[in-house]
């Protein structure tokens, strides 16, 4: 018989997750990434895109370090990464706050090796007014 429990991430090369699915605006979101490559790589990027709008989120904290990043795009080395056996955890904050009801947010991480995309995966969150 087949295990039900068993981790529908397995098999991924990297696995994005997104703590809260629905936030209001002018509250922190947290994420985790999971490495599942045995591979080379050279570095992670964490995007991050607010449908319909110019803001972006800031990356306030990596690995419960603080960081002030205030760009969609956060690059990280591998050699930054504390353990790339583990999850890496961040935060990031915005200050959007939607125009209508809701707005959509696309987050993405890409594993990079020379320049070239592995494997990647996103996640969708809703900001609600």
């Amino acid at each position: 018989m087949a295990n039900k429990n068993k981790n529908i991430n397995e098999g991924k090369k990297i696995d994005l997750e997104i703590i809260e699915k629905e936030m209001d605006g002018k509250k922190e979101v947290e994420g985790r990434i999971t490495i599942n490559y045995t591979g080379r790589f050279d570095s992670i990027s964490i995007n991050s895109q607010i449908e319909d709008s110019s803001d972006v989120f800031t990356f306030i904290e990596m690995d419960d370090k603080k960081i002030n990043h205030p760009y969609a795009r956060l690059s990280v080395f591998k050699k930054e990464i504390q353990d790339p056996e583990k999850a890496i955890k961040f935060k990031a904050f915005t200050n959007h706050i939607p125009k209508n009801m809701e707005s959509n947010v696309k987050f993405r991480v890409t594993l990079i090796q020379e320049h070239k995309e592995i494997a990647s995966d996103v996640k969708y969150i809703k900001i609600n007014k």
